[in-house]
């Protein structure tokens, strides 16, 4: 072989590695994107749960930007509640933590006390929210409302553990 087969060589070695690192960056990323048949599928096993107590509500999914993919309202959920799902999944994706997280540190003398005045009052500082991860990111969050404030982190809770499986089956 001479200079010019072996720098031919390499190239074409190099631009197929190129590839295939290329392809599986992409497979690692299409899997850690909320779609809307994942936030449908998560919404389907947080309302059994909220039927299971007894409580109607309003679930929304949004992606990592708090942008809503999904909300769905069970029959007798209040108007009011639909807002607020939506508003949960903001604060949840936006502050990377739960409603219920922010709830204590928005207390009067603690350090993000005012906090629900900012982003057009869309910060949400009681139980219900939730991030969900993938992949050791945050690529959405889930909000729910409709039962009272520990009902709401129940039901949040559940839907944040539940997530992990819903994604396996999808």
């Amino acid at each position: 072989m001479n200079e010019q087969d072996i720098t031919s060589a390499v190239k074409a070695v190099l631009d197929q590695m190129k590839e295939s690192s290329h392809a599986e960056k992409e497979c690692r990323c299409s899997g850690q994107k909320m779609t809307l048949k994942t936030a449908n599928a998560l919404i389907e096993k947080v309302k059994e749960k909220a039927s299971q107590m007894g409580v109607d509500v309003v679930i929304a999914v949004s992606d990592q930007a708090g942008r809503p993919v999904a909300v769905q309202c069970m029959d007798e959920a209040y108007i009011a509640s639909f807002d607020i799902a939506v508003n949960k999944t903001f604060t949840s994706a936006s502050l990377k933590m739960s409603t219920e997280a922010l709830s204590h540190l928005s207390q009067p003398g603690q350090p993000l006390y005012g906090i629900q005045f900012t982003n057009e009052g869309k910060i949400v500082i009681f139980g219900g929210g939730e991030p969900l991860e993938a992949g050791g990111r945050i690529i959405g969050a889930l909000g729910v409302s409709g039962g009272s404030a520990e009902e709401d982190t129940a039901i949040a809770a559940y839907g944040r553990d539940v997530f992990k499986e819903v994604l396996k089956c999808l």
